[in-house]
């Protein structure tokens, strides 16, 4: 009932993750990054307590293959899930268990990973990377034109209504958390009209919690 990418900028200083579902508010459950360490989607059927074990594992310096085998070690329950992690280093990594839901697919480029469930083919993740590797500018725009791609290939078997993207950078908080927690419509276009809105100040908030004295005014009725 999902298909998500995770990904980091070439040089390891931006890590995030788009991911869409049939399921309600799926960022809430799936969508983990922490900065300066990496991303890992948890979906299938969701332990979002694995998401944090793993982010855990890759500070402590292990690679995406070593955290998601720690993690797999951990839970009597493998089987049911599908995790994709990126970290600082090596290769990204997914595992699909063998009670993966429907058509359930992968693919891994250098600084990527797609993978789905419940898919309307298999091909879908294959798009996703292909559309990653060949877009350029912020890790956001890269993800969400991935997500698209992936939509546009046939995304789920069934009608898909949430979507998150999420980027973490150099503040210890996420620089993009934009959500649409249920849609009856295009949950994916109305992600890229988020996107649209909020891209062009993400380094304003970023200012005005580091240097709010020299951070530009919001340009909103009273900001005097």
């Amino acid at each position: 009932m999902t298909f998500s990418i995770v990904a980091r900028s070439p040089d390891a200083r931006m890590f995030g993750l788009g991911i869409c579902s049939s399921s309600p508010a799926v960022g809430a459950r799936c969508a983990h990054a922490k900065a300066g360490i990496g991303a890992v989607a948890s979906q299938n059927i969701t332990d979002p307590s694995l998401g944090g074990i793993i982010l855990e594992q890759l500070a402590n310096g292990l690679s995406a293959d070593e955290a998601l085998a720690l993690a797999l070690s951990r839970t009597p329950h493998g089987a049911y899930r599908q995790l994709l992690v990126v970290g600082a280093r090596g290769p990204p990594r997914v595992h699909s268990g063998a009670h993966t839901l429907g058509i359930a697919s992968a693919a891994v480029g250098m600084d990527a990973a797609a993978a789905g469930n419940l898919l309307a083919n298999a091909q879908v993740p294959i798009e996703m990377i292909a559309a990653f590797s060949s877009s350029a500018g912020h890790l956001g725009f890269r993800l969400l034109t991935a997500l698209k791609a992936g939509f546009d290939r046939g995304g789920e078997a069934g009608p898909v209504h949430s979507t998150v993207l999420l980027v973490v950078a150099e503040p210890s908080w996420p620089v993009v958390d934009l959500r649409v927690d249920w849609s009856n419509g295009n949950p994916v276009n109305e992600l890229s009209a988020l996107w649209d809105l909020y891209s062009p100040q993400i380094d304003d908030y970023v200012t005005r919690a580091i240097d709010p004295e020299g951070a530009p005014r919001f340009g909103v009725p009273g900001d005097t």
